[in-house]
């Protein structure tokens, strides 16, 4: 396995490489480290030869990480790719270069450590999830872990299945295209979408969830909610049986 690190503080660099052998010593993974303080003499390595996975800095000068993710995904879509900087402000970015993580500095070998875990494990492909945005940044919510989704005021509500909740900025109706019945969402009222698997009760005018949340079906809804909860369920009875 080769791995590259690229960063302009020479110091940095070093001690991201020594964790990085660290990492895979403890897994006993055989990994080489190659060191890089800026892009350019990155890009120009590519030629002779790819690497697996790329810690890369965002904030360089001339030839930013970003950049340099943009270029090496036009000649290689397989790398992994893993951002290190001082600042989440490209966190949005990142997605389009599909990145596998992206990690803030001062880093924590821990969650290196785990993003490289990641970065080796099998392929038994990625859950469904959306992106949601907020105040605090941008977080990855698997669809399983939904709940249900509430449009309360000027804001939304990820309503988890641990009873956790996050406030998400934007629209209902932008966060709605993902929660579709195809996934097992339902929206059963203008200000609700809820995940079929966690509801607990129903009758025709409201639902509880597993967590206990009480909420309103519409009358207009009240009989295709019906029809597409015995639906589901009896379609996932039937790939159990």
């Amino acid at each position: 396995m080769k791995i590259a690190v690229c960063d302009d503080d020479n110091l940095f660099v070093q001690q991201t490489g020594q964790a990085v052998q660290e990492w895979a010593q403890e897994r006993e993974l055989s990994a080489s480290v190659f060191s890089f303080d800026n892009g350019d003499s990155l890009l120009n390595a590519y030629a002779a030869e790819k690497f697996d996975i790329l810690l890369l800095d965002i904030m360089m000068p001339l030839f930013t990480g970003m950049e340099l993710a943009h270029a090496i995904r036009e000649i290689d879509a397989a790398a992994k790719i893993i951002f290190l900087t001082s600042s989440p402000e490209f966190a949005v970015e990142s997605y389009e270069v599909k990145a596998s993580g992206y990690l803030l500095k001062p880093l924590q070998k821990e969650k290196l450590h785990s993003v490289l875990d990641d970065c080796v494990a099998p392929p038994e492909g990625e859950p469904e999830h959306v992106i949601i945005r907020t105040s605090h940044g941008y977080h990855k919510i698997y669809l399983h872990d939904i709940e249900c989704l509430e449009a309360q005021n000027k804001k939304i509500i990820f309503h988890l299945t641990g009873g956790e909740a996050r406030d998400a900025l934007g629209t209902f109706s932008n966060y709605a295209e993902d929660l579709t019945m195809e996934n097992g969402f339902f929206k059963c009222h203008r200000s609700y979408i809820v995940s079929i698997p966690q509801v607990d009760y129903f009758n025709a005018t409201e639902l509880r969830t597993r967590t206990g949340i009480l909420i309103p079906i519409a009358r207009s809804y009240s009989k295709t909610f019906k029809e597409t909860y015995f639906a589901y369920m009896f379609q996932k009875e039937t790939h159990h049986d």
